[in-house]
Order: structure tokens, then sequence, then C-alpha cells
């Protein structure tokens, strides 16, 4: 599948970070992105390397990266775009979510 409005974006940095990181982990296909219930406004991100692809993941390529999401996640994810910042001394993804309609006060979760 390929970058579209229903799919997952990963910026330049974004894709240059987990591509850095993949390489250094020496295996992994991809990065999976998803949801879960959790935090004060409901659903929260996950984030991890995917080392094999599941039979029911949907996949996306963003910027020579593959990403692989569970269809349950989707919904919540569709036109999402993960960028990766560095403020000062602190850096980590940053998620550009159409979907949002609320988010917590400590930003760890969201509502869609």
């Amino acid at each position: 599948m390929g970058e579209e409005s229903t799919g997952v974006r990963l910026s330049e940095a974004a894709a240059r970070h987990v591509a850095r990181s993949l390489e250094r982990r020496g295996k992994g296909l991809g990065l999976r992105v998803g949801v879960k219930a959790s935090g004060c406004s409901g659903l929260s991100y996950q984030l991890e390397f995917a080392d094999e692809r599941k039979a029911d993941d949907i996949e996306f390529e963003s910027n020579g990266v593959r990403v692989l999401i569970d269809p349950k996640s989707l919904p919540y994810l569709a036109g999402i775009e993960l960028d990766f910042v560095r403020e000062g001394l602190n850096e980590g993804f940053r998620f550009n979510n159409p979907n949002v309609k609320a988010t917590c006060g400590c930003g760890e979760s969201f509502a869609a």
C-alpha cells in the first residue's frame, strides 16, 4: 500500500531515526504503530519495532520505511504523520493525528 490519506506517513526525520535504529538493532522489518486503551483521554499510542509481519497487519511504506498497523488501530491512525523532533536535550516522536478530538493535559493520551 502507498502513502495516502488513509495511511501513515513518517516525516523524513522520523524515517531516518527509525532506519538508523533498525540498522543498530541488526534486524527488523519496520515500525509497528498502534493504539491501546489507556490514559485519562482513553487511547495512547504504541510504537515498537516489527520483526515479523502478522497475518492481519496493514502495511504502508513511507520515506523508505515499512509501517505495520493492526486493523483495529487503523481507524484511529488514518492520515497520521509521525515526526521525530529534538527540543533542547529532549527528543522523540510527535504525532500529528487528524483524528484526535481531545488530548489529556499531560499529552500522554487522546480521544478520537
